[in-house]
């Protein structure tokens, strides 16, 4: 599951639409690599002009929007080119939405082990197995036995 905190101050991503084109293009990255839509969540987080702090000074010249992103389903291997592409990839899906508007904007992210990870109970399965593909054609958790 890749999980996105967006941090943004008031007054930005207040609407529907705002949200709805970010969060699709975020979900693009990884239903283009093959996983299920429903894994991709992501969570506005908003602050208030006393909330963003950078450098030890209050942020508030422009909007900054900082993005944390957890990455559970798929962890990349240690290479510094697919590590780049999937930077790149990221910063593609985030222009239109951060860079094109002019606001400061930073974002990481972080890779869990997807052995500490479940999905209503249930082991998630392999990345690319044939369950795998159940979960995506149904777009939710289908229950199938373990060990598959």
């Amino acid at each position: 599951m890749p999980l996105w905190l967006v941090f943004y101050p008031e007054g930005h991503f207040q609407d529907t639409a705002a949200r709805k084109a970010l969060t699709q293009d975020i979900t693009k990255i990884y239903t283009d690599i093959g996983l299920p839509p429903f894994y991709v969540v992501v969570n506005f987080i908003k602050t208030g002009p006393q909330d963003m702090w950078i450098g030890g000074e209050q942020k508030t010249d422009k909007p900054f929007i900082r993005f944390v992103i957890e990455h559970i389903a798929v962890n990349l291997p240690d290479d510094d080119s697919m590590m780049d592409k999937t930077a790149r990839r990221i910063d593609q899906a985030l222009k239109p939405h951060v860079a094109d508007k002019g606001y400061d904007w930073e974002f990481h992210v972080d890779e869990t082990d997807r052995r500490l990870w479940k999905v209503n109970g249930l082991v998630p399965p392999k990345f690319g197995s044939e369950q795998e593909k159940v979960w995506v054609k149904e777009n939710r958790a289908v229950p199938y036995p373990e060990g598959l």
